[in-house]
């Protein structure tokens, strides 16, 4: 006899401040990921819009704005840019690995060198060695943690200058949250960088998307991921592709954004919305 399906419960948060639009409010709604199918439950919910913290997965369910759009790079098909390609040839040399969802001192330390000069005061400022192992451990999904490395001479581990969190699923790779060294040296664009890889990593192994959250025109901190082309937005009536014309106007609405700052460089820290610490004791608390 078959057992009966199971559907998940859904709630909603109450209002909150909008972290990304001055002046409006958000509201979420969420459900948790548990039970024998959660990484069939979180491709499902994936490909409606929802996005992962921990073991909950949410989505913007706003009552007067529908700013947030989900987005996705079609991988097989992406094409760099000039800049992408000079980004891409400049960091090339970096070892990657495909670690474990396991917490290091090592990636804590470069978070907090990466919070501090990218988002200080933000939200996630506060986090704590322990918060960040909830962050990465506490996962009922297929995740890895990414980590970028600095090349040496004798083959030993080098210098860590990136990392990301990243769900597998069954159809793309989902950045849960990347950062890097802001401060490198010579190794501007490692936010690019990263992004850059995901997108050749799913092509080869033959996942079609690299799912990057949500855009929110408008938010600087968000503009980067329109960037890549090309692109797929999820609507009302599902997902459909970013008209060149129209990728190209927003493009450079984001290019203007950046004008008059240079050498900043937007990273994936809005590929989370929540910006995941002290997501799941709002969650658990609703």
């Amino acid at each position: 006899m078959t057992a009966p399906v199971r559907f998940p419960r859904f709630f909603v948060t109450s209002p909150a401040p909008c972290p990304y639009l001055p002046g409006r409010s958000e509201r979420k709604v969420f459900t948790e990921l548990k039970g024998t199918n959660t990484d069939e439950l979180n491709d499902a919910l994936s490909r409606i819009g929802f996005r992962r913290s921990q073991t909950v997965a949410y989505r913007p369910s706003c009552i007067d704005c529908t700013a947030c759009v989900s987005v996705r790079v079609v991988s097989n098909e992406f094409r760099p840019s000039s800049t992408q390609k000079r980004i891409w040839k400049r960091n090339r040399d970096l070892v990657v690995n495909v670690c474990k969802p396991w917490s290091t001192p090592e990636q804590f330390e470069l978070l907090q060198r990466y919070l501090a000069v990218r988002h200080p005061g933000g939200g996630m400022a506060t986090m704590d060695e322990m918060d960040f192992a909830d962050m990465v451990e506490h996962t009922p999904v297929k995740s890895h943690v990414i980590e970028y490395r600095e090349p040496t001479l004798d083959g030993s581990p080098g210098r860590l200058v990136g990392a990301c969190l990243t769900d597998e699923q069954g159809d793309g790779l989902s950045m849960i949250y990347s950062f890097y060294d802001p401060q490198h040296e010579t190794r501007a664009g490692l936010g690019t960088f990263i992004i850059l890889d995901h997108i050749q990593r799913a092509a080869q192994v033959g996942l079609s998307y690299v799912y990057l959250g949500y855009w929110v025109e408008g938010s600087e901190r968000m503009q980067y991921k329109v960037r890549f082309r090309p692109m797929e937005k999820l609507g009302r009536d599902g997902w459909e592709r970013f008209e060149p014309a129209e990728q190209a106007i927003a493009i450079e609405r984001a290019v203007s954004l950046r004008r008059g700052r240079p050498g900043v460089e937007s990273g994936v820290e809005g590929s989370l919305k929540d910006g995941i610490h002290g997501a799941q004791e709002r969650y658990a608390h609703i």
